[in-house]
């Protein structure tokens, strides 16, 4: 396999869209708290305070999610009535790692997350072959459906509860359906490999449906991966939900070394020695498709050459596999609202 031809493009970082940035410091501005030092000791663009086509380093997102926890003591960042003390989730951890099953630990965490968090009500319900993590609110969270600091609250929970459960299994657990409770954000293009491709919004609650038959996978961790997995808490928080995608990583990683080739499921089957349809499902199983890797890959590649240099966009667009620059003019405006000329001249005034 023909390996990439720039070393940027080899070492592009995994990233996360300016709506998460701007979700997670939500609960600051409504407690009146400046975030901007925050934001410089974790080295995020600021530009991504107001433009919604920044994209921010997943490891700089990372380090700016520990920053917040500690400064509010809060391990949800301030978008609730009261604060999850720092210690609340390695407290849940080890309330629920000793259930038989995974329908018993979920049991168990939606009475804890009662206490935790009283503004609102985590539920588990099961119908025929599916089941359902409903999360409704008992108390607005917000004055307005679409204030990034209720979209944030949800995002955040269905990934730390869905994320927790992936973990203790020791598996992916792929989500069919979520119906989120909100208008579509301008950052809902990163759900695919967040949660499901399969994302309604403006429903009267949050609804995430999945195989009923998970439930009955029996726990696989116990007290001491407890402690391993809490290791460097709460940053492994944020990390949760890619913990166990080992397909996902191995499809990326090998996506990134065929560059130029631009390969479809059957030759990254093939690739990768197993069948087109094991791909497919073992993508499915955590939560994603070939397409959504393929398009976050070349994506993230994408963004930084742009904004590293001036390389001739028909160059990046060439490299990344696209069959001519209208195709990537079409893919970058999609992610950024911009063109690449347009976005390459954001990021050089950002000074970033």
């Amino acid at each position: 396999m023909a390996k990439s031809a720039t070393p940027t493009a080899a070492r592009a970082p995994a990233t996360v869209a300016a709506g998460f940035v701007t979700g997670l410091l939500s609960g600051m501005y409504a407690a009146g708290r400046d975030p901007l030092p925050l934001i410089d000791a974790a080295g995020v663009n600021p530009n991504c305070l107001i433009d919604p086509g920044v994209r921010v380093p997943l490891a700089r997102y990372t380090e700016l999610y520990n920053l917040v926890v500690r400064e509010l003591d809060d391990e949800a960042f301030g978008l609730f009535s009261q604060p999850m003390m720092v210690g609340s989730f390695e407290l849940l951890c080890r309330a629920i790692v000793s259930a038989p099953t995974l329908a018993r630990a979920l049991e168990r965490a939606t009475r804890y997350l009662r206490i935790l968090l009283p503004d609102i009500t985590v539920t588990l319900r099961r119908k025929g072959d599916t089941a359902h993590l409903v999360v409704a609110e008992r108390q607005p969270l917000a004055d307005s459906t679409d204030d990034p600091r209720r979209i944030f609250a949800y995002e955040w929970l269905l990934r730390l509860i869905h994320g927790l459960a992936c973990w203790l299994v020791g598996r992916g657990l792929a989500l069919d359906r979520v119906a989120f409770p909100y208008p579509w954000p301008p950052h809902a293009g990163d759900y695919a490999l967040i949660y499901t491709e399969h994302a309604e919004f403006g429903a009267p609650m949050l609804d995430a449906a999945f195989e009923a038959s998970l439930l009955d996978l029996p726990i696989r961790r116990d007290e001491a991966a407890v402690s391993l997995f809490l290791n460097g808490a709460p940053a492994s928080i944020t990390a949760l939900y890619r913990r166990d995608r080992e397909m996902v990583l191995k499809v990326r990683e090998m996506l990134r070394s065929a560059l130029p080739a631009n390969l479809d499921l059957d030759r990254a089957a093939s690739a990768l020695h197993v069948s087109p349809r094991t791909l497919h499902r073992r993508l499915a199983e955590e939560g994603t498709s070939f397409r959504a890797v393929k398009d976050a890959l070349r994506r993230d590649l994408a963004l930084v050459r742009l904004a590293a240099g001036d390389e001739p966009v028909a160059k990046i667009a060439a490299d990344l596999g696209y069959a001519d620059a209208s195709a990537f003019f079409r893919a970058v405006s999609g992610w950024t609202g911009t063109g690449p000329t347009d976005y390459r001249r954001r990021m050089a005034g950002s000074g970033r």
